[in-house]
Order: C-alpha cells, then structure tokens, then sequence
C-alpha cells in the first residue's frame, strides 16, 4: 500500500536519523529542495578523536602528471567529484605535500583547500566536518622537529585552513637514516601540541616500528590516530595482515591506500588491454595470473548486482579498514560510493579470501614501507 510523506514527516526522520552516533545527513541548502544523497546511510566510524565516513577519497592524482596524466583542465570536473562525495557523506580526503609532480608540487592541497571554500552550502560548516589527512615527506633536508612543523604549516596555508585533521608522516626513515626518524616523530609531537592538527597518522610503517612509534607518542601524551599502509585483496602478506591485527589491538585505525590495486581490481583492463604509462608494465607482470581473484569478484558483483571494484572496495570495509580509492571522475566517485550501505556476507569473504590466496602474483609492496 502506497503511503505519502508530508515534508513535515520527511523532515522528522532525518532529524531523527542524524540525532544517532551512526548516521550522517548530507549537505542540505535551506534554499533548495532537498537532495537525498545517491547512496542511503552513510555509517560513521570513529578514528582516533575524529568521526569518519566508512571509506574516504584519495587525491593522489590530483597534480600527478606523470603516473595519472593530470591536466589543470580536469580541475572543474575534480570540483564536482568532491561536492559529489561531501553530498553523499564522504568526509575523509587524503592528501600529501608531496602530491603533484615539479611546479604542480602540492596542488593535491591546493585543490582540496579552493574546493573547501568554493563548496555551495556553507564554507564554515564543510571545514568544520571535513576530516584532511595530509601526509608529510620524509625529505633528507626535513632534519629537526621544527622543520617538520613548518612543513605542517605550509599544507596548511596551501590549503588555506586553520586545523588540518590528521598530519601524517608520510614514511620511515628507519631503514637509511635513523637519527632522522627520532626528529620526525618530534615534529609530529610538537605540531599536535601547537593545536596545528588534530590528530597524527603514520604512513607505510611496518609492524615493529608501528609499535615503536606508538610508543613513543604514548609516552608524550600524543595518540596515534591511524596507519596507512597498502591493503587490499592483492596485499594481504603476512605482514600487512601482521600490521592489521597491531592496529587492532592498540586502537589505531588502518587506513588501506590502494584498495584496487592501481586499477587491477577494477575489471577494466586484461593482459591484452593495459593502462599506458608505467602502471601497463606493473599490470603486465601481475594480471595473467589474477584470473581466479577476477573471477570471484565478478561473480559476487553479479550476484549482488554490483560492480567489480565496489566488490573490492567493500572487501576492505569489511575488514574494519577505511579505504581511500582515488577519483579523477564524477563517473569514478559515483562507483566508488557504491561500495557503501551494505556489506559482503562471511561466505563471500571467505570465497574471496581463498581466491586471492589461489591467484600467485601479488602487489608488489612500496619501497618505503618498513620492517
């Protein structure tokens, strides 16, 4: 039997709804009909002192010519990929001061701070949810605590923000240059300390200097909010399941960069069609031998009348980490944000578990991750 709403009606159940700990309501104008969002709720989750959407954005192809074929012409459509994502409950962005290649060094940030201000329902309002996580290098001239801080405060004037969100250490220095990694943990002491973030992440740290930093910033008084190291059906070795389960333990939530393999996990491309640039000679080497994890994934999105890389993007969520699949397109985002509101049953994880297992070649793991 067909039932209609009054606005009145319509209006008590969102109040309703976002009056819980669970769900979050998207960015309504008072000036315009309301909008329900694509993708219906949005369940938050808690990382560290922040409130978090399920699964965030990475921006690392904001500014990379040279892996991602970045051109500032794409900047409008950008624009509407993240109102896209903000209308739809997505509140988490990743970034680096790195993010960019030559002069474009840093226009992942600049982006993300002119898109904050230039956000049509309230600038103030947006900054306030809107969780940045920005991650800093490890440069070899970055030799103190305070070098470290007046890189936080860089990010921050590029993106033109009073607090950013979480200020992460971009990787470990432990492996080449010890004595640094002491004053880069300072610096992330001394810029918590000063009000300029938050909270602070780590970035491709191994399981035992995990432990060892979380140490260290316990002993400061400073929590350690995140870690973010690649995760996803085509990494899950030993050590990264090592580093899921001491995050775990210690309260630190994981941050899975990379959720689709670069662009494997997505069903689009195929020994015999690859991407150009130097992700088709990464994809050359692994994607013959993927062919049992493929045809699992596509199984399951047909059963669940969902596509390949929300399959595998909500993999990730149901392992209780947060995702940061990268977007360049309004077409891309919509998918992305179908890989929410629903999660894969114990059997199909447990299929795709066994189907990563089966398939032999896997992610090769980032250079700068440690032990």
């Amino acid at each position: 039997m067909a039932m209609a709403l009054s606005n009145s009606t319509v209006a008590a159940c969102i109040t309703s709804l976002s009056a819980s700990n669970q769900f979050s309501l998207p960015y309504f104008s008072p000036f315009k009909p309301l909008k329900f969002p694509l993708f219906w709720p949005w369940q938050k989750v808690k990382m560290g002192p922040l409130t978090v959407s399920p699964m965030g954005f990475g921006t690392w192809a904001w500014g990379n010519q040279l892996l991602w074929g970045y051109q500032q012409s794409m900047d409008s459509e950008l624009q509407q990929v993240f109102n896209l994502a903000v209308e739809n409950g997505i509140n988490l962005f990743d970034t680096a001061d790195s993010y960019g290649t030559g002069r474009l060094n840093g226009q992942s940030e600049k982006l993300l701070g002119k898109f904050i201000r230039e956000f049509p329902f309230g600038e103030k309002r947006i900054q306030d949810e809107i969780v940045i996580a920005t991650k800093f290098a490890a440069y070899p001239w970055r030799l103190t605590p305070g070098q470290f801080v007046q890189a936080c405060r860089a990010s921050r004037d590029r993106m033109q923000i009073e607090q950013i969100g979480i200020g992460q250490l971009h990787w470990s220095t432990a492996n080449y240059a010890p004595p640094q990694e002491l004053a880069l943990w300072g610096g992330l002491v001394a810029m918590y300390e000063k009000g300029l973030v938050k909270a602070v992440g780590v970035s491709n740290y191994g399981p035992k200097q995990l432990v060892k930093i979380y140490d260290y910033l316990k002993a400061r008084g400073v929590p350690l909010c995140s870690a973010q190291v690649q995760f996803s059906l085509l990494s899950t070795g030993e050590e990264q399941i090592e580093i899921k389960n001491i995050c775990d333990s210690l309260g630190i939530r994981l941050i899975s960069y990379s959720p689709l393999g670069l662009g494997m996990l997505t069903g689009k491309y195929s020994p015999s069609r690859l991407p150009r640039g130097p992700r088709g000679l990464l994809f050359k080497q692994i994607l013959p031998e993927l062919e049992p994890l493929l045809v699992s994934l596509r199984d399951i999105a047909e059963k669940r009348k969902k596509t390949v890389p929300q399959v595998a993007i909500n993999w990730c969520i149901s392992k209780g980490t947060i995702p940061i699949p990268g977007v360049k397109t309004v077409k891309q985002a919509k998918e992305n944000l179908g890989a929410l509101g629903w999660r894969l049953s114990s059997n199909e994880l447990l299929q795709l578990d066994y189907a990563a297992q089966e398939s032999p070649r896997k992610m090769i793991q980032n250079i700068f991750q440690t032990k």
